[in-house]
């Protein structure tokens, strides 16, 4: 397994992020596997594959590329660099560190990821630029259309984590965070059921970075001198698949009756939950604040007209059957005219 060694104050200083880059990278690596983990995915799946593999089978120089980079064990380090973290960094920002890696590092990361030498079709100096094309295009077309949504969501992840930190401290809120990571006490957090050499983190800058995909991955910002890669990094991230998910943006309306009933902002919470939500999705869904949609799940939920249940790690809200019958009242009575 591989594990890095995080002493006490290091770990005090974690710090959870927002990267669109990181979003970016997980829409990319999941256009790139062409497997969705759930029904919103799927839907966004559908919509963008064509045009990306489109895309790759005019550009067959960046189609290789990509597959080089995102491995099977590793993706190339140049492809998914450490989130840079400070204020509330732009895409266009993030971007440029892949954009600005020297060509001599691109070669040498990814043949580090092949675990071989390159094929002749990558010998050359423009991968770096290339790369960040290819992420720039799905930036614009698949991700920055959703992107408030998107923040929305992995806002709501970040509040609800950083009140488990301080309810059940860190080695509650690492477990299982990502697919392989636990604490394992004295230091030690597993990072990957798969064999890896240990890193020592004392004095690094540690970050958790939610994104909507379900992709997940490690990262530092190792320096390269002469071409290569050395050993100290400053800066380590771990990129993880947020609590809520990316749902269908189809929301029905409310009917005037119940938002005068219940009030527009709990009339819309009983609407939606046709099928059980968690709160981040219903976050992700209305645009309300996690605060809000938990004072109104609550009243609703005094009311007897939605209940919860635990998922796994999630907790799901859906209609009782006073809750359904209410709904159901809206709708329009049968052969009426």
């Amino acid at each position: 397994m591989g594990w890095w060694r995080i002493d006490a104050d290091t770990l005090a200083g974690g710090r959870f992020v927002t990267s669109p880059l990181a979003e970016t990278l997980a829409a990319l690596k999941t256009l790139h596997r062409a497997g969705a983990a759930h029904p919103g995915e799927h839907h966004w799946l559908t919509t963008h594959l064509a045009g990306y593999r489109g895309h790759l089978a005019e550009e067959p120089v960046t189609a290789a590329l990509v597959a080089a980079a995102l491995g099977h064990r590793w993706n190339a380090t140049f492809l998914t660099p450490t989130p840079l973290g400070d204020g509330d960094p732009t895409f266009a920002e993030e971007l440029e560190q892949v954009r600005d890696t020297p060509p001599a590092v691109v070669r040498a990361d990814l043949a580090e990821t092949l675990g071989g030498p390159l094929p002749d079709r990558l010998r050359r100096d423009d991968l770096a630029r290339r790369a960040a094309d290819l992420l720039e295009r799905v930036w614009t077309e698949t991700v920055r259309p959703s992107w408030p949504r998107r923040r929305r969501i992995i806002e709501a992840d970040v509040v609800a984590r950083t009140a488990r930190l301080g309810r059940d401290g860190w080695a509650v809120t690492l477990d299982g965070m990502r697919p392989g990571m636990r604490w394992l006490g004295a230091d030690r957090l597993q990072i990957t059921d798969c064999d890896g050499p240990p890193r020592e983190l004392s004095g690094a800058r540690l970050m958790f970075v939610p994104v909507t995909p379900a992709q997940s991955w490690v990262c530092w910002d190792a320096p390269a001198a002469g071409g290569r890669r050395t050993l100290h990094a400053r800066r380590y991230a771990v990129v993880y698949p947020c609590s809520g998910v990316l749902v269908d943006d189809e929301r029905r309306p409310v009917p005037k009756a119940l938002a005068a009933l219940l009030g527009a902002a709990r009339a819309e919470l009983l609407t939606l939950l046709d099928t059980p939500k968690t709160t981040t999705q219903l976050v992700a869904l209305t645009g309300q604040t996690l605060g809000s949609v938990g004072r109104h799940l609550r009243i609703l939920r005094e009311a007897r007209l939605v209940r919860r249940r635990r998922a796994g790690r999630s907790v799901l809200y859906y209609r009782t059957p006073a809750g359904q019958i209410l709904v159901d009242a809206q709708q329009p009575a049968s052969g009426a005219s």
